[in-house]
């Protein structure tokens, strides 16, 4: 692994909310990722749900992208643009990412789990609507900072 993978017991992974390629999720992705392969992944967890949304918007297996960790974030997004089934253009990657940071519980299972961690990180904020606000929060939250 490069000299650049992320320690996710010291500090969270990129926020859901960064793009690369336009993509949302990717570079999160990326970071968890690279930590698993180091086995510096902490409490993260590579291939998640929220991973495996952008995996199936792509169409990229995660094993297959697992074995490209190595390379740079830019080479990684030519890869995936080399290999993704699903090939999708700018404007199309740009509904779908603005569609993900709106993105909040769909049913009463997703609902129970998005509550528990609203709740542990910080139950008196009511800003927390989307996924990615219960997830950047947490994050912040897990490694020291202040609701």
């Amino acid at each position: 692994m490069s000299l650049h993978t992320p320690d996710l017991t010291k500090f969270p992974p990129r926020s859901p909310r960064v793009r690369l390629g336009g993509y949302v999720i990717l570079p999160r992705c990326l970071d968890k990722g690279r930590a698993t392969l180091a086995g510096k992944n902490g409490e993260y967890h590579y291939a998640c749900p929220l991973d495996q949304g952008f995996l199936e918007f792509v169409g990229i297996d995660p094993e297959e992208l697992k074995k490209q960790l190595g390379k740079s974030d830019t080479e990684v997004l030519e890869w995936i643009n080399a290999h993704a089934k699903h090939k999708h253009g700018g404007p199309e990657i740009a509904a779908w990412s603005a569609w993900q940071e709106q993105s909040a519980p769909d049913n009463p299972e997703s609902r129970e789990h998005f509550n528990e961690i609203h709740k542990a990180a910080g139950p008196k904020r009511r800003d927390i609507v989307t996924w990615f606000d219960v997830l950047d929060l947490d994050d912040y939250m897990s490694f020291g900072g202040k609701a």
